[in-house]
């Protein structure tokens, strides 16, 4: 497995830096949608056009935590990196609505609800990260 000998030896170049943060991140982050109440907080942001299609809000939560442990274990083993960054890309935009929805109503969701303007440009700096990190050699 490539991610070993990178975890122990590659993180003096930067990508490999990058690329182990954010994957650490990722998984981090996604482990989160498995614990109560971040997963209550997090099912009141999925928008009403995605209620019960296909899944119940906490099963969209279930399933958004369960991609970004996939991609960020995907980054770290080079045979599915490219596929990785890209999937976590394209996971990024499908995921904003429900960023969106809770910057619409902060007073409803509190820290969950980063503001619109600066959510967006958070946003398409991950989406720029995960395909850097995806993609470079």
């Amino acid at each position: 497995m490539d991610a070993v000998p990178e975890l122990a030896t590659g993180l003096g170049d930067p990508v490999a830096l990058a690329r182990v943060i954010t994957a650490v991140v990722f998984v981090g982050i996604g482990i989160t949608h498995f614990v109560p109440p971040v997963v209550r907080g997090m099912a009141a942001m999925v928008p009403r056009a995605f209620l019960g299609r296909p899944f119940s809000p906490v099963g969209w939560v279930w399933v958004t935590g369960v991609a970004e442990i996939a991609g960020g274990l995907g980054l770290l083993w080079e045979p599915t990196r490219a596929a990785a960054g890209i999937a976590l890309a394209v996971f990024l935009v499908c995921v904003f609505p429900a960023n969106a929805y809770a910057a619409q109503h902060r007073d409803r969701f509190g820290a969950f609800a980063v503001p619109f303007w600066p959510r967006l440009a958070l946003q398409v700096l991950l989406i720029v990260l995960v395909l850097w990190v995806g993609l470079a050699g």
